[in-house]
């Protein structure tokens, strides 16, 4: 006997890390944000720095990403630190500065 309507479990791949995406406020402007509570790595687009007119400092420790895009890796050599609040909380976190 066969089967004829056999499901067969698909390959997905897993998500890399949790992530959640909310609304936040930067330099007192309203932004959407992406939270990565899984990531080592805490990472801020060159679009937002040059939006917000945020200032820049040199990586301490420069270093190559290779998971962000499909053209090889890339060298991580700016910071910023970008100051945030969501509802209440507010916080200023250094972030490493990746276009995206």
């Amino acid at each position: 006997m066969r089967r004829v309507l056999n499901n067969q479990p698909s390959d997905t791949q897993s998500q890399r890390e949790n992530i959640f995406h909310t609304r936040g406020n930067i330099s007192n402007k309203a932004c959407c944000l992406i939270v990565d509570s899984g990531s080592w790595c805490n990472c801020c687009s060159t679009r937002m720095v040059e939006k917000l007119g945020l200032t820049t400092t040199p990586h301490l420790k420069p270093y190559q990403l290779h998971w962000l895009n499909d053209d090889g890796d890339m060298v991580v050599n700016q910071q910023v630190e970008v100051e945030f609040s969501i509802g209440n909380y507010q916080d200023k976190v250094k972030c490493d500065l990746v276009p995206m």
